[in-house]
Order: structure tokens, then sequence, then C-alpha cells
């Protein structure tokens, strides 16, 4: 536990040389998923369409950067890196970003904070696909999640596995930015 807060706090610092070395002007780095799943699936390069601006504008790449999980934090505090609750995922994968690591390694050490808190993993898909392929690779989606938490320490009996494949779209539509925002893992506290 303590080596990888120590890891966090060195990721952290690391972050920070990086970022106070950009020349951008203003705003965040935009973070993501990448590619290929446990499962299979195609391998994405560097652009991460699947990262979202989260609620309050900050994408889950900066959030996740600005803010590592303390003890102090709160499901409900909307600054909290716990408001991230949303994992986006590239087409076609179940891979799960290093930016998207760093959320789930927070909702991670709250839950081994909190033994007696249970979640559930909603996996999601895009339209796109067949409904019994989508149906799985929402399967494998939140599996990922799954197996990313308990590597990370999280008892498995706390978290719950369900995938809604492309029934629950969070944006409807037939476009990119659509398919980008209904491929996603969903924490449900």
């Amino acid at each position: 536990m303590k080596l990888s807060r120590m890891a966090l706090i060195g990721l952290a610092a690391g972050s920070l040389v990086f970022a106070g070395c950009s020349t951008t002007g203003s705003g965040d780095a935009a973070g993501g998923a990448t590619a290929s799943g446990a499962a299979g699936g195609a391998t994405a390069s560097g652009a991460a369409e699947g990262s979202a601006a989260d609620a309050g504008g900050a994408s889950t790449a900066a959030r996740a950067r600005r803010a590592g999980y303390s003890g102090t934090m709160r499901l409900d505090d909307p600054a909290s890196i716990l408001a991230v609750r949303k994992i986006y995922f590239e087409f076609d994968s179940s891979e799960i970003s290093f930016d998207n690591k760093l959320v789930l390694r927070a909702h991670s050490e709250h839950l081994n904070a909190n033994s007696s808190t249970n979640i559930t993993i909603e996996g999601h898909a895009d339209e796109r696909g067949s409904r019994e392929y989508n149906i799985a690779l929402g399967e494998r989606r939140a599996n990922a999640i799954k197996a990313y938490m308990t590597a990370e320490g999280v008892n498995p009996a706390q978290l719950n596995v369900v995938s809604f494949g492309e029934e629950r779209p969070d944006l409807l539509g037939h476009d990119a930015n659509a398919w980008s925002k209904n491929r996603r893992g969903v924490l449900v506290y």
C-alpha cells in the first residue's frame, strides 16, 4: 500500500514536470483510453477519441493528474477524483489507459479503506456491432476494470459486473462523438 502511494506521488511529480514544460496556452490535456482488450481488439494509436470532458469541463486525464486519492476525499465532492465514474475505451477495446488507471487506483484505495462499500461496474459499447457482440464487449470492459481494481487490492466481493452492451447509450447519435461517449465502463456506488 505504501509503495503504491509512493509510486502515485512520483507519478504526480513527473506529471507536474511535464506539465510545467508544456508550451500550450490554456486548457487541459485530453486523456482517454487506449486499445486492445484481454479478449482481443484493435490497437489504437496516440489520440484518444474516447477521452471526454467530465462534469465541470475538466477531462478525466486532467482531473487524475491534479488530484490523487487521499483518505479524506468524499464521493459526493465534484472536485474529487472520485467524482470521475466513467472510464472510456477505444473502439473494440477493453484496455484501460494510463489516465484511467489513475482514476481506478483512487477508487480502489477508497474501496480498500471502506470495505463495507460495494459497487457495480457497468460495461457499455457503442451501437456498431451485433447486439450479442456488444454485450460481450461490455462485459470484457467491466471485467477489465474489475481485474485492475482487484489487482489494486480490492476484495472481488465488493465488485459486481454487469454488461449493457449498446442498450443504454450515454449520448444518442450516430457519429464519432456519440460513439466515443458510449464506449465506457461506469462505476456505480
